[in-house]
């Protein structure tokens, strides 16, 4: 029965320290991966994908780092 409280708690702690540092990690390969966003179509209301993309991050990234913080407190 404890052994089964010490894997849950194992789990508990690896949630809380691996999953918000992996999570982070999400906005840096999007954006740094340029090839995959190098490119003018599909526009959207006008702006090139190049550009809405990257602006599509910024309150993605936000989001992000507001359930990091969450999950990590």
């Amino acid at each position: 029965m404890s052994n089964s409280n010490s894997n849950n708690a194992e789990r508990t702690s690896w949630f809380r320290t691996a999953f918000p540092k992996i999570i982070l990690l999400l906005p840096y390969i999007a954006l740094l991966w340029i090839p995959f966003y190098n490119d003018v179509k599909p526009a959207l209301f006008g702006f090139p994908f190049f550009y809405w993309y990257q602006f599509l991050w910024v309150p993605l990234t936000s989001l992000i780092i507001l359930i990091a913080y969450k999950v990590g407190k």
